[in-house]
């Protein structure tokens, strides 16, 4: 396993306002949208949400909050992103955050069709018609500087190969896996370049997990003992160095965009690899039902074999973490004045296990390797040689290194 330590090279000391959070993308970052349309995949009913505020199923496809809705809080800005077609919120509650995203989509229009969920053209034109409501609620011009200021969250791409290339001969008999990567990352260019275009300047692009250790999956893998599927994992690890390089061209074309990589791989097989060290007792099964397969409506209260405490397990049900796993992905890149990152989640996971809540408003230390320190910092930045692979910018750690690598922030005054 890499440790983060050797990758740390500079803390990133940029303040900097963040006005609102701005959710892309699938169930990782849900809150609720797929409650609001018609298609099978849902989580709006119990257990989902038991965890949550008032215990309250709320379409997230977790026991409680998502990541997002840690990084929202994280910031001061709010403790939840609320979804964009939920009617319960009107525009007052979406100038702070929304989120546009749909459980089960991807990059490929092909991957949401599977379910007949909101694909992401969709999310970005449910954006426009968000630009023109918040237009005309407080005006162009702070309307704008909204948008300006706000930080856009992408997360998306499990599905893509999971739920589509994996089981859908329709793409695997025209594309190679690398095809297929090539094919994904266009279309995060193309999103990404119209995002900008629309106004957007902090940008997270989301990188795929160790997609070959979700319970479901090694569910499928009886022939290797249910270990995590490597091959899996390696298509996620290349599609993330794929999703790097375009994050490099892109800052180097887009002036005055801040976009980066948030990677979850190594910390997410971290905690998979080894539970203890976080706090937890089971990585290979979910908490919900058996564990094995269930997610949506097999995940329903009418199973006896849902576990007591979810925090004990990396995740929720087959497919998605318990809210303890997002709070130790989504929280921690430093505490106090530093230290080993990897060391601090397992203390955060320790902390959790033991009952304690995490302390959201805290001054966030953050880190960067030299070469995105110098980029976000508006320096040039450093040049790779060709064919040696920088790995540092791909193990920066936590899922919110966007902000932590963007941002010091104190929320303690």
């Amino acid at each position: 396993m890499l440790l983060f330590a050797q990758l740390l090279l500079q803390i990133l000391k940029i303040q900097a306002k963040v006005s609102s959070i701005i959710v892309f993308g699938d169930s990782s970052v849900d809150s609720g949208n797929n409650d609001h349309i018609h298609t099978v995949l849902k989580s709006n009913f119990e257990p989902y949400g038991r965890d949550f505020y008032g215990g309250k199923p709320t379409g997230r496809f977790s026991n409680g909050r998502m990541p997002t809705d840690f990084i929202s809080e994280a910031f001061g800005v709010k403790p939840t992103i609320p979804a964009y077609l939920d009617p319960t919120y009107d525009i007052t509650d979406f100038v702070t955050g929304v989120c546009f995203a749909s459980a089960g989509t991807g990059y490929d229009n092909a991957t949401s069709d599977v379910l007949s969920v909101i694909p992401l053209w969709k999310e970005l034109e449910y954006y426009k018609e968000y630009q023109k409501r918040l237009r005309g609620y407080l005006g162009d011009e702070k309307a704008d500087k909204v948008m300006t200021d706000a930080m856009y969250l992408i997360s998306i791409g499990t599905n893509d190969f999971l739920e589509n290339y994996f089981i859908n001969p329709r793409r695997s008999s025209v594309y190679s896996v690398e095809e297929y990567q090539n094919f994904l990352v266009g279309i995060a260019r193309n999103f990404i370049t119209e995002l900008y275009w629309l106004g957007a300047r902090k940008i997270s692009l989301g990188g795929l997990p160790p997609m070959g250790c979700l319970p479901l999956e090694r569910t499928t893998n009886l022939i290797n003992g249910r270990a995590c599927k490597e091959e899996y994992n390696k298509v996620a690890r290349d599609f993330n160095g794929k999703l790097q390089r375009l994050v490099v061209k892109l800052n180097k074309q887009l002036a005055g965009i801040r976009l980066v990589l948030s990677n979850p791989y190594d910390i997410l097989l971290e905690i998979i690899q080894n539970p203890n060290s976080f706090g937890f007792e089971n990585a290979a099964i979910a908490c919900c039902a058996t564990g094995t397969f269930e997610m949506g409506y097999m995940c329903n209260k009418f199973s006896p074999f849902t576990c007591m405490d979810a925090n004990k397990y990396v995740f929720w049900d087959s497919f998605h973490p318990t809210e303890k796993t997002n709070g130790i992905v989504a929280h921690y890149a430093g505490k106090c004045n530093g230290g080993d990152p990897m060391e601090l989640a397992k203390e955060e996971g320790l902390r959790s296990h033991k009952g304690h809540k995490p302390p959201l408003r805290k001054t966030m230390l953050v880190y960067a390797n030299d070469s995105m320190f110098r980029l976000l910092s508006g320096l040039n930045p450093i040049s790779q040689k060709e064919g040696k692979r920088d790995n540092s910018s791909d193990h920066i750690y936590l899922f919110v290194d966007f902000f932590t690598k963007i941002f010091r922030v104190d929320h303690s005054k």
